[in-house]
């Protein structure tokens, strides 16, 4: 199969619905070959399945981003089934609902760091040396513009997304020497199941036209906008860039 991604192994975390869902999609059209984890499994097996479908490479792994063993299981899955991984997309991650911070309790902070946090950890631990022997890598961490222009109500969100845009940073200048990269994509708010969480109540009119008016474009981050450009971050081409945390927002962080 032709495309930009011919023959590359791609895993991606949280691929059962939203962002991930559509970077599989996007993904298995350029030509990689996938593995779609989630904590969800009719979720993600119903993703993989309607890859393979399509005619496309796709086997499902079920994975808690939070656990060490999980993770484990899925760089050793994608090895085991392809021989190597060329891409790990850490987009799994989870939000407390847009309330005051004081009232977000000790466990969903916990939960929410070992999500959206401890999974990078993680994933470096197991990948990069499946990189290393493999002379390159690539990681895809999504962030959020929360990293970059935080909302009231979502203060432990916005922290721990802003860890995520660090540690791409971090990861980018210490593993450039052994020709891993890591980039980040920082969506706006968007069109995925966790809309009305990061909004704080219902999806209607008028709570859409309030968080509209703070993206210039005029509309919410299509999952296949967040696609688009991990699939320019992991393309071949993109080889040079590294260390980069790209806004896919409509220019709310102007």
């Amino acid at each position: 199969m032709n495309g930009r991604m011919k023959n590359l192994v791609a895993i991606v975390t949280g691929g059962g619905s939203g962002f991930g869902e559509s970077i599989c999609q996007a993904f298995a059209r350029e030509g990689a070959r996938l593995v779609v984890a989630d904590f969800n499994a009719p979720a993600g097996e119903r993703v993989a399945q309607a890859l393979r479908s399509q005619g496309y490479t796709a086997e499902f792994c079920p994975a808690d981003v939070s656990s060490s063993a999980d993770m484990a299981r899925l760089a050793e899955t994608a090895v085991a089934r392809f021989g190597r991984i060329d891409v790990m997309v850490n987009n799994a991650g989870i939000s407390h609902r847009n309330q005051p911070m004081l009232e977000v309790t000790e466990v969903e902070f916990d939960r929410l760091y070992q999500v959206n946090v401890k999974s990078i950890y993680l994933s470096a631990k197991y990948c990069v040396p499946v990189f290393r022997r493999q002379g390159g890598g690539c990681f895809i961490n999504i962030g959020s513009t929360a990293a970059v222009r935080p909302r009231p109500g979502l203060s432990w969100y916005n922290g721990s997304k802003g860890a995520v845009v660090l540690l791409t940073k971090s990861l980018a200048v210490e593993l450039a020497p052994e020709k891993i990269r890591a980039n980040a994509i920082n969506p706006a708010l968007g069109e995925t199941p966790l809309l009305t969480t990061f909004m704080g109540t219902a999806d209607t009119p008028e709570t859409r036209a309030r968080f509209l008016a703070s993206i210039p474009l005029g509309r919410l981050c299509q999952p296949s906008d967040v696609a688009n450009a991990a699939v320019f971050l992991a393309d071949p081409a993109s080889e040079f860039i590294t260390g980069v945390c790209l806004d896919v927002d409509g220019g709310r962080c102007i």
